[in-house]
């Protein structure tokens, strides 16, 4: 469901929190979500500003599956069904997103926010971006923007990346638009790595339907249903960006990077402005989630891969747990393998069999505990490419972060009687017959 029903869907279940009081975009807002980390937040009185204000949107599994009218269980067929059955957005004439349109831009209108005292400035850390790379066609993405005055901002962008590349190729800047408020199936169909070649909104329009529409000032198309589009372009002019928070909950240091100049503002008449708390629990799940499927399916070719989950531990990011039907003795060996192949920022993994709940960590824990021999059932791969948010990872400047990687098969051993490692659990019984 579009953002808007999906909010009206949590009011109507009372899991909608809605903030009356007047609140500052400076920290005071940032601090509430915090506190609330997990529930979705409205701010309704919004100091200097008219604006509504969202937050804590899908900042649980249990809310993208309501999102996504599923279960938190079946999320990660959904994505896998739908990046494998890209479905072309239609493209409409008239949207949601453009009932205002402002020519005359002034980015301080917008309910930005400051998060924490070291951020370098105000942040749009929730935002699509989208662009055009002329070899391989549109990009859609996430690029944390720091706001720079009323028609400009400075954006992160990861070197050698889509965006990077396309800007790095192009004579005197590029087209980019950007979007505020979106369903769950466009912020994760954004956070995707699917092949460059290939569309990210032909992947939302997979998980759901979301049209698209032509922007009115540059030659790129947005959802239909967005909040807030800000039409620009990115310049090879650079200014400071950061410090600002990152997902592991540690700062990322400050650095160069390009200018993008907004020269219109599209709008629904009574905006919402989305925003994200960086490296908190929404911002994990929607980097990490789309992750799941890209190992499951690489997984799923070895053996018999029955789900996957990226730990709240594990920033999201990091740590993996990957629930298989063990058919054969090497099973699990080949299944770390594929995992690391399925997402190369991946550090640890732990292959688990499918009687073990991996939302459970105790689960996870006693299967190591009772399953696992470290001079047998460990793989250490030393020196490999890794993650450039691991602060205890190796950085040189130029080179690939490179970092020591580390598979754990807590899978029952193949060759043993199994039923000794199963958990014998007692009788069910009914309560009532003895409590009164």
């Amino acid at each position: 469901m579009n953002l808007r029903d999906h909010i009206k869907d949590l009011e109507a279940k009372n899991q909608l929190i809605k903030i009356k009081k007047q609140v500052s975009t400076d920290y005071e807002m940032a601090d509430i979500l915090a506190a609330l980390d997990g529930t979705p937040v409205m701010f309704e009185n919004i100091k200097g500003h008219n604006t509504k204000v969202i937050g804590n949107l899908y900042s649980s599994r249990d809310l993208i599956a309501q999102a996504l009218n599923t279960k938190k269980e079946n999320i990660i067929h959904i994505l896998s069904k739908a990046i494998n059955n890209l479905k072309t957005p239609k493209l409409i004439e008239h949207a949601p997103c453009q009932e205002i349109i402002e020519k005359e831009v002034d980015l301080k209108k917008i309910p930005v926010m400051k998060y924490l005292k070291k951020d370098g400035g105000p942040y749009i850390p929730s935002a699509i971006a989208v662009i055009k790379d002329p070899k391989l066609g549109r990009n859609v993405c996430f690029h944390r923007l720091m706001l720079k005055d009323k028609n400009k901002l400075t954006a992160r962008l990861v070197e050698n990346r889509g965006t990077h590349n396309a800007l790095k190729d192009s004579k005197d800047g590029l087209e980019i638009a950007i979007c505020i408020g979106n369903s769950a199936a466009v912020l994760l169909a954004a956070a995707t790595s699917l092949k460059p070649e290939q569309d990210e909104f032909s992947l939302a329009n997979a998980l759901e339907k979301t049209d698209l529409v032509k922007c009115k000032t540059i030659g790129l198309e947005v959802p239909a249903e967005s909040e807030i589009i800000l039409e620009g372009k990115i310049t090879k002019k650079t200014s400071k960006e950061g410090p600002f928070l990152d997902l592991t909950e540690t700062y990322d240091h400050a650095r160069e990077q390009p200018v993008i100049e907004i020269t219109c503002i599209t709008r629904r008449k009574d905006a919402i402005y989305q925003t994200l708390l960086p490296g908190l629990t929404e911002h994990k799940i929607l980097m990490g989630m789309p992750k799941e499927p890209t190992i499951y399916n690489e997984v799923k070719k070895v053996c018999n891969c029955k789900n996957i989950l990226l730990t709240p531990g594990g920033i999201g990011w990091l740590h993996a747990v990957i629930q298989i039907k063990k058919e054969k003795h090497d099973d699990a060996k080949q299944a770390i393998d594929a995992a690391f192949r399925g997402h190369n920022s991946l550090k640890h993994c732990i292959i688990v069999d499918d009687d073990i709940d991996i939302n459970n960590p105790d689960s996870i824990e006693w299967a190591i505990a009772t399953r696992f021999q470290a001079d047998r059932d460990t793989k250490i791969i030393p020196n490999q490419p890794g993650s450039s948010l691991d602060p205890s990872a190796d950085h040189k400047k130029g080179q690939k972060t490179k970092t020591c990687k580390v598979g754990i098969d807590a899978t029952t051993p193949f060759e043993k009687n199994r039923e000794t490692f199963k958990k014998t659990p007692y009788p069910k019984i009914d309560l009532k017959k003895y409590l009164d």
